[in-house]
């Protein structure tokens, strides 16, 4: 049986005043992938990701998700997506709770038990009643994961998801992505610099790299052609004549 088709970005470019930025990237995401966006900072991994959630709009090209466009249909294409794009903001003088309120604002049928049911899996619960700012980076992130998991989405877009995080919150957070791909069916797309964490946590994986989409691949067979995926990122970026 056919995947459905859940992300579908064509030709999508965008360049900005200093000549940087990304240029004609191509790239389809299925239902279940765990997607890892991999490049270093400065490559367009941001760029893209906010262009895909509305956040920017792009030169040329175009962001389908579930078939709808994100220039034209916003509302439908976004209704079931979570995402942190750049930094993962928080009221610092409200509580992890009412940060969750708030949230909830936007999206319809998410009530209190949800918003625990997301603090429990972030691993923050019982900080549910103290305020933001008092939470450490890392914490903060958690916080944010949660967030973008109230309205149970489709597909969770993710921006350097881990930043902060210590080794046991990275072990859990991979833990937590693998669990809604395999048991809730919910499509991610996590960009990272962080090579081992992509390999330990991503199916597909895709190497940008100075606002070129360079190959896309499965980890699978990355981990059969290539010792590391460090050695096959830079012999993507070797070969595309980039070092």
């Amino acid at each position: 049986m056919e995947k459905q088709k859940v992300l579908e970005i064509t030709g999508l470019t965008k360049i900005y005043k200093n000549k940087r930025g990304i240029f004609d990237i191509d790239l389809d995401i299925y239902e279940g992938d765990i997607f890892g966006f991999l490049g270093p900072n400065g490559a367009g991994k941001t760029t893209t990701m906010k262009i895909m959630t509305g956040m920017m709009n792009a030169d040329s090209g175009d962001v389908r998700i579930f078939g709808h466009s994100v220039t034209d249909s916003f509302e439908k294409a976004m209704s079931s997506v979570g995402s942190i794009v750049e930094t993962s903001e928080s009221y610092p003088f409200l509580t992890a709770m009412e940060n969750l309120k708030l949230t909830a604002r936007y999206y319809g049928g998410t009530d209190e038990e949800r918003m625990e049911e997301v603090l429990k899996l972030t691993g923050i619960l019982k900080y549910k009643n103290e305020k933001a700012g008092s939470f450490s980076l890392g914490m903060k992130q958690r916080l944010g994961i949660a967030c973008a998991l109230l309205c149970r989405p489709k597909l969770l877009v993710l921006d350097e998801p881990l930043n902060g995080l210590d080794v046991e919150g990275m072990v859990e957070m991979r833990k937590l992505f693998k669990g809604l791909s395999a048991n809730e069916n919910t499509t991610l797309f996590i960009s990272s610099h962080l090579i081992h964490d992509v390999e330990l946590t991503c199916n597909r994986i895709g190497v940008i790299f100075d606002g070129r989409l360079l190959n896309v691949d499965t980890t699978e067979n990355i981990r059969r052609d290539y010792s590391s995926l460090e050695n096959y990122f830079m012999s993507e970026v070797d070969k595309n004549g980039k070092l």
